[in-house]
Parts: C-alpha cells; structure tokens; sequence
C-alpha cells in the first residue's frame, strides 16, 4: 500500500515488479486520456488466444475493456462495448471486428466475460456470465510484433491514440490471457469462480504491469 500511495503522489507513471493481485482490483475513477494500466509479456505471436476478466461500471457510452497493439494493428485484439445501432459487445482481431448483440450487458453490475480467437480459422466467441455467443469470423493470420496491452484506454494507434470518450470508468480484476483457445470448462470454471489453469500469457496472479495517472490498485469489490 506505501508503494501505492507513493506511486499515486509522486510520479506520472509508476512501475511495478510482478504482484499477486488476487482479491484486489484496479478502480478508473475518471474520464480522461490519460490514465490506464500498461500490462507486461514476454510473449510476442499469438496464433489463438483467449482472454478473460471481470469489470463494473455504469457507463452507457462507448467503451473499452481489453486493447492489445502491434505497430501494424492498432486494433490487435480488443474488446469494447458499443452501445448503437444495435448495442452490443465488440471483438476485434487484427483491425476488423465484428459486433455481437444481445448478451446482457447491464450497468452497476459486476460482469465475467472471455474471448476466444484462433488465427486459422479466424473465429472469434465471446463468453458473457456463463453465457456464450455465436461463433463468428473476425480475421485469419496470426497477431505478431511488439505488443502493447492497455486497459483502461483503447489504442487508436500503436501505444496512443487514446480517447476520453472511449475511456474506462470503472473497475476491473481477474485479468487472465492465453495464446490458445482454452476449453469451454475451464471458461465456465473462471465464470463461476471456480479453480481455473491461471493465463500464460497474463496471470492475475503474477502481473507485470504500469501504472500512469490516478489508477489504483483496491481490494476487490466482485462478490465471493
């Protein structure tokens, strides 16, 4: 917690060795530009991944809630709310997305959801509270270069491009990634709070990650 406030008074951008965040969370209390959570791998080509996470908020617009750059896709892998023209829950891969109305997203509600993407078929899911979509075709190739993985701000650009009105305000935890597409039971385990093969990729567990502008690190909120 000195670490924290430390981190928070003093400095614009604080980094951090690899924490065990489990019972804890990251709280975005305000729209900006700016502040967000830089996530660290050392992974760098992905032919398939899945990520999966719990959020609140009580945002209606536009929104993001996992963004993964390389310099040739802005849009590597990312997943955001959009909230017209119909409302629903987005996924990109690779630039292109693809939009997957009618799962029940409700605000001031706590929310598990994951995504699956594999880079030869080109298929992407999305998981919502135990619930599934369809399966549908994003992009084909694999996610490959320098990444950058923000929550908190979506990546217009590679590494910027950020935008208030598509900022998260809210709160995240249990952020987990794997470059495969894991088994639907171990997608319902991490739905129902039950043990699950932590991420590979990014392990609540044991994450690297950095700290700019007034994020902080809480205990988390989502019901045990």
């Amino acid at each position: 917690m000195k670490f924290l406030l430390v981190c928070l008074a003093l400095l614009p951008v604080c980094a951090a060795r690899p924490q065990d965040l489990r019972y804890k969370m990251f709280t975005f209390p305000q729209e900006t530009n700016t502040d967000r959570v830089t996530l660290t791998t050392e992974k760098q080509d992905f032919g398939a991944a899945t990520v999966c996470l719990r959020s609140f908020t009580d945002l209606t617009r536009t929104h993001v809630l996992f963004s993964l750059a390389t310099p040739s896709h802005a849009d590597g892998l990312v997943l955001f709310w959009w909230p017209t023209g119909p409302a629903g829950l987005s996924l990109y891969a690779r630039n292109s997305g693809i939009r997957f109305p009618g799962l029940d997203y409700t605000v001031n509600t706590w929310h598990s959801m994951c995504f699956t993407w594999d880079a030869v078929s080109g298929v992407g899911q999305l998981w919502l509270d135990g619930r599934h979509s369809v399966r549908r075709y994003i992009s084909s190739g694999h996610i490959s270069g320098t990444i950058i993985i923000t929550l908190g701000q979506d990546q217009d650009s590679y590494g910027g491009g950020f935008d208030a009105g598509q900022s998260l305000v809210g709160m995240l935890t249990d952020v987990h990634m794997w470059n495969e597409t894991i088994p639907r039971q171990e997608i319902m385990n991490f739905m129902e709070k039950k043990f699950f093969t932590p991420g590979n990729v990014l392990n609540w567990r044991d994450l690297e990650f950095r700290v700019t502008g007034r994020v902080l690190v809480e205990d988390s909120q989502f019901p045990l």
